[in-house]
């Protein structure tokens, strides 16, 4: 697993209902149970972070709710003395998960306070949506292209273009690109920077409604690239990116805390 797979799990984890809320909920209580309703075998701090965590996943907070609360937590507490009675909480297994469950609760607590106080700063927020912006550019391209492996049955199919011969049925004959042979090469809209280097160079110097006269050769193989119309990049503005922003800043933020804590440690 690496480092940022790491970061981002730990992040994932700050998502997650604590324990109390993942418990399924107790059977109702049956008729002779009726009068033991409203004692409360668990601390009243319990039942406020339960009850958070449900209405935080969209519950409303109803008589109902609060009801199935209680019986919940009750029932949780029953079966936990139960288990204390046959030493089960002795068990090494037993007791490793529990230390276990305890770190999470720990460790979650600590970086959703390390995240609120060390956000990213709104300064490196832009600086990363314009250099995101900067890279898309302002134009978008609608192409198609025609794979083949060497570039002489790239100039084959130059020839065969020049000849008269439709793209998209030269596409779907000879082009060795799974993805868009059968839709005739068609790659529909995109930015330069979607392509590989070679590809976008070439295609943002082809005129539309033109392919390109040389063939264009990448890692993939040699292309045949139809430019078939440009228009004005859309991209979106800062205050509706800026979320996923946050969250893909603030996971590598995260990240390099988790590396230099690790070093700190000879780790």
């Amino acid at each position: 697993m690496t480092r940022t797979t790491i970061a981002l799990a730990v992040m994932a984890a700050l998502a997650l209902p604590t324990a109390f809320a993942q418990a399924p909920a107790a059977p109702k209580a049956a008729p002779a149970a009726k009068a033991a309703e409203g004692k409360a075998l668990y601390p009243q701090a319990q039942f406020d972070i339960v009850l958070k965590d449900r209405t935080a996943q969209g519950q409303q907070d109803t008589p109902e709710l609060r009801a199935a609360v209680r019986e919940e937590l009750n029932t949780r507490e029953l079966l936990s003395r139960e288990a204390r009675k046959k030493g089960m909480d002795k068990n090494a297994d037993v007791k490793s998960q529990m230390e276990l469950a305890s770190q999470t609760v720990l460790v979650r607590a600590y970086v959703a306070d390390w995240i609120k106080s060390n956000p990213v700063p709104e300064a490196q927020l832009r600086k990363e949506y314009d250099g995101i912006k900067a890279q898309i550019g302002d134009r978008e391209y609608k192409v198609a292209h025609i794979l083949v492996e060497t570039e002489a049955e790239s100039k084959e199919v130059i020839a065969e273009l020049q000849k008269g011969a439709k793209f998209a049925d030269l596409a779907k004959a000879r082009s060795k690109d799974p993805g868009s042979k059968d839709r005739g090469g068609d790659l529909d809209w995109n930015a330069p920077a979607n392509f590989v280097k070679p590809f976008s160079d070439a295609m943002v110097k082809a005129e539309k409604g033109k392919f390109t006269p040389q063939p264009v050769q990448t890692q993939f193989g040699w292309h045949v690239i139809l430019v078939e119309d440009v228009r004005a990049a859309k991209v979106p503005s800062f205050d509706e990116v800026k979320p996923q922003l946050q969250q893909r800043m603030q996971s590598q933020h995260l990240d390099k805390y988790l590396r230099d804590l690790r070093a700190k440690n000879g780790l």
